[in-house]
């Protein structure tokens, strides 16, 4: 590809996220700092970088899971499969990610838009999920120390039934006949 084609892709990418009111810090020709607004996750910073020959995607999910690694990896695997334009990956800390690569010919505004959308909804609608998987006994933790000290829990109400006993008959209970 010529300069030409890149600053013309970077170009795209520049009206794709003016056109979509995301916050973003262009931070050199063709390298974009993208902040994506969400619910459970609340917000998902994301790079965009034009190379020579592809639109690159990057997105931060979350830190490397404290336990349950290979559920949380079969987790992102099986999601995998649907996902569009990106994929889970990990650094080499263990990290989990959301990267893609778009050739330049396919790059479009609507095309722009449609990735980042998937890297937010897949970001922002797992984010829970992953939290429950690697992160259990520390939600569990962090739970018992903000009841032990009056602190708001909030923020934790989504995972109020990692900490509530269960319900269920369990055989050899008082209950069992």
């Amino acid at each position: 590809m010529s300069e030409r084609d890149v600053g013309d892709v970077d170009a795209i990418v520049r009206s794709a996220l003016e056109a979509s009111e995301v916050p973003y810090d262009r931070r050199g020709e063709g390298v974009y700092f993208v902040t994506l607004p969400g619910v459970k996750k609340l917000q998902t910073n994301a790079w965009l970088v034009v190379r020579e020959h592809s639109l690159a995607v990057e997105a931060f999910v979350c830190r490397r899971p404290d336990e349950a690694h290979e559920d949380v990896y079969r987790f992102l695997l099986r999601r995998n499969a649907k996902l569009y334009g990106v994929a889970y990956t990990l650094d080499s800390a263990g990290d989990i990610y959301l990267v893609g690569r778009l050739g330049l010919d396919t790059v479009s505004a609507d095309e722009v838009d449609t990735v980042l959308g998937q890297v937010l909804e897949t970001a922002d609608g797992d984010f829970n999920s992953l939290l429950e998987l690697g992160f259990a006994s520390s939600i569990r933790r962090e739970w018992e120390w903000r009841v032990s000290r009056g602190e708001s829990l909030a923020n934790l109400q989504a995972f109020k039934h990692l900490v509530e006993p269960s319900t269920e008959h369990r055989p050899g209970t008082l209950t069992d006949d």
